[in-house]
């Protein structure tokens, strides 16, 4: 398996980059996090991930070897393939894909496209444990936390505003201070909107 690529960045584009490399250009998919994480300097490292299948070789790129982690553990999960995958890591960082996991919070892992109720859960089932035991998560900081940010939600929601415009500021709030009380959350979600 070919486990990273250094060479020139020839183009960037949100979905891919193109990476010279002694001559050869690679084609690498890429999520939106390694998108944004790549400086437009001629010279890039992308770790990288080989995905072989009948009817296609496709390689994939990532900033950093967690992103590659964490796409590795997600398409190991039946019904999560490189797509839905690189979907996710386009729509959360890595450490907020360790975070709903380890959580059980099925609604942000929902909230991916491509990514319905049965195939949410069976990603927590699949993962949790590994994602608890490898990146050293204590269970007992994030079960209260996803209440708490559900209760805010629906809180969020009763005062008029819709889920999808809300859920992302509060999983911000509550990971930026996992100890806060539902009142600040929704008082810091109120001076944000």
């Amino acid at each position: 398996m070919i486990t990273h690529i250094r060479g020139k960045l020839v183009e960037k584009n949100p979905t891919y980059a193109v990476v010279e490399c002694n001559g050869i250009g690679y084609f690498l998919n890429i999520s939106l996090h390694t998108y944004s994480k790549i400086s437009d300097s001629e010279a890039v490292k992308l770790y990288t991930y080989l995905n072989i299948r009948e009817d296609a070789h496709t390689l994939f790129g990532f900033a950093d070897k967690i992103e590659r982690e964490i796409f590795k553990l997600l398409i190991s999960v039946s019904g999560v393939g490189p797509s839905i995958g690189r979907t996710m890591l386009s729509s959360m960082t890595p450490e907020q894909i360790q975070h709903a996991i380890a959580s059980e919070d099925v609604a942000t892992i929902q909230s991916v496209k491509g990514i319905g109720a049965k195939t949410a859960q069976r990603v927590i089932i699949d993962l949790k444990d590994k994602i608890v035991k490898t990146y050293q998560i204590s269970e007992d900081s994030v079960i209260p936390n996803n209440t708490i940010k559900e209760e805010a939600l629906s809180a969020l929601e009763v005062l008029g505003f819709s889920r999808k415009q809300v859920e992302k500021l509060v999983q911000k709030i509550v990971q930026e201070t996992p100890d806060t009380t539902l009142e600040n959350i929704i008082k810091q979600a109120l001076k944000n909107l």
